[in-house]
C-alpha cells in the first residue's frame, strides 16, 4: 500500500472516503488499514487521538461512530477474535493512576429537562436471522480473566452511591418470582428476581 505524507492541517469540505462499499480497499495480509499513532507529554487537560462530534438539528437519526466488522470467510478468527470495536486502557511500568481509568465510558446525559424516549446510558442488541441457532455459550454480556494476573478485579460490579434510583436497600422479593440467567464456567446459575419487594 502507497504511503501519502501530509504537512499541517488537511481540510475537506465533503469529508475523507476510504474505498466505497462496491469498490473497497482490499488487503491480502493482516495489516492496520487507517492508523494513528500519537504520544503526549501535556500535564493537564484531555489529550484525544481521535475526537469527532456530531450535532442532530432535526429529526433524523445515526451515530458519531458506527463500527461494522462483517464475517464471510468460514473459520473466521480461528487465530484470534473478531470484534465490532476492541477498546483497551493499559497502565505500564512505571505508570500509576491518581484519579480514574476507564477501558470503556459510557456516559448519557444532556440539559433537556423532558428529553423523552427510552434512554439508556447501554443499550445491548442482537440482529440474528429467524433461523439462527446460537450455541449454549451465548450470552448478551460475557465476562472474562484473560490475562496472566487472573484473580486481581475484586467484584463484578461497583456500584457507586450516586444511583440511589436503582438500589433498594433493604426487603424482601416476592411478587410475581422470575430469574435471570447466567453462565459461570460454562454451567448454568440462576439469579431470582421478584416484581415487588416488601
Amino acid at each position: 500500500m502507497a504511503r501519502t505524507s501530509f504537512t499541517g492541517p488537511v481540510y475537506s469540505a465533503n469529508g475523507f472516503l476510504s474505498g466505497s462499499s462496491t469498490d473497497p480497499v482490499a488487503v491480502t495480509t493482516a495489516t492496520n488499514i487507517d492508523a494513528a499513532y500519537a504520544t503526549t507529554s501535556a500535564t493537564t487537560g484531555d489529550t484525544r487521538l481521535n475526537y469527532s462530534k456530531l450535532t442532530f438539528t432535526s429529526t433524523g437519526s445515526g451515530e458519531t461512530l458506527r463500527a461494522f466488522s462483517v464475517v464471510t470467510g468460514t473459520g473466521a478468527g480461528a487465530a484470534g477474535t473478531i470484534n465490532g470495536a476492541h477498546i483497551s486502557t493499559e497502565i505500564n511500568t512505571p505508570g500509576t493512576i491518581s484519579g480514574a481509568a476507564n477501558a470503556l465510558r459510557a456516559t448519557l446525559g444532556g440539559t433537556s429537562t423532558s428529553p423523552g424516549g427510552t434512554l439508556a446510558a447501554i443499550q445491548l442488541d442482537t440482529n440474528f436471522a429467524s433461523g439462527v441457532t446460537l450455541p449454549g455459550s451465548s450470552s448478551f454480556i460475557r465476562v472474562s480473566d484473560s490475562g496472566a494476573g487472573t484473580g486481581k478485579v475484586a467484584a463484578l460490579f461497583n456500584i457507586e452511591s450516586g444511583p440511589a434510583a436503582t438500589i433498594v436497600s433493604t426487603g424482601t422479593v416476592g411478587g410475581t418470582a422470575k430469574a435471570i440467567k447466567i453462565l459461570i464456567a460454562g454451567v448454568a446459575h440462576y439469579i431470582t428476581i421478584g416484581t415487588t419487594v416488601t
